[in-house]
């Protein structure tokens, strides 16, 4: 059995749980999230407790039984607290700002770069250089940033572009003139 698995998710004030079929719906004060559970994984309401069970003893099921846990788990989180991730744009003359639904940065490039930001993902731009990504859903707050930071990643000469508030980039040493 998992570790992780066996480990009961406690639900906080607020949240409601129900099972429906193979469904698992979670409703807080943040929102609705959904999520399908696999056959031969069982989810079981103990009062204010979420315990998650195989049927069988298989490799799959046993790799099932921690993500299914950490799933769920992140579900609850995220209808109470919501999930969020720091950017920083670094480099002279970079910038962001939020249009409507639309992340506008001048990263670098002649025009400016256009991000559409997805339904669920709230973005604020602090100071036009933070940027904080956040939601109910862990995994789309996550994509979100990465994307994000995709779009200029942090280059290794002058340490310019994108990053995730506190990463670390590596700078190497240029090119220095002969005598």
């Amino acid at each position: 059995m998992s570790r992780i698995g066996k480990r009961p998710i406690e639900i906080p004030d607020g949240v409601k749980v129900r099972q429906d079929g193979s469904l698992i719906i979670v409703e807080g004060p943040m929102g609705i999230l959904s999520g399908e559970i696999p056959e031969g994984v069982e989810v079981v309401l103990e009062g204010n407790m979420i315990l998650v069970n195989t049927k069988a003893d298989d490799r799959l099921r046993r790799s099932l039984h921690g993500l299914i846990r950490t799933l769920v788990a992140n579900m609850v989180t995220g209808v109470s607290k919501g999930f969020e991730k720091s950017l920083e744009i670094v480099g002279v003359g970079y910038r962001g700002e939020v249009a409507g639904n639309v992340l506008k940065l001048l990263i670098g490039y002649s025009n400016p770069v256009k991000y559409n930001i997805p339904e669920k993902i709230t973005i604020k731009v602090d100071k036009q250089v933070n940027i904080v990504v956040s939601g109910i859903d862990k995994e789309l707050v996550g994509r979100t940033a990465s994307e994000i930071r995709n779009l200029k990643k942090p280059e290794p000469y002058k340490g310019k572009g994108i990053r995730y508030a506190g990463e670390y980039v590596r700078k190497k040493v240029g090119k220095s003139a002969g005598a």
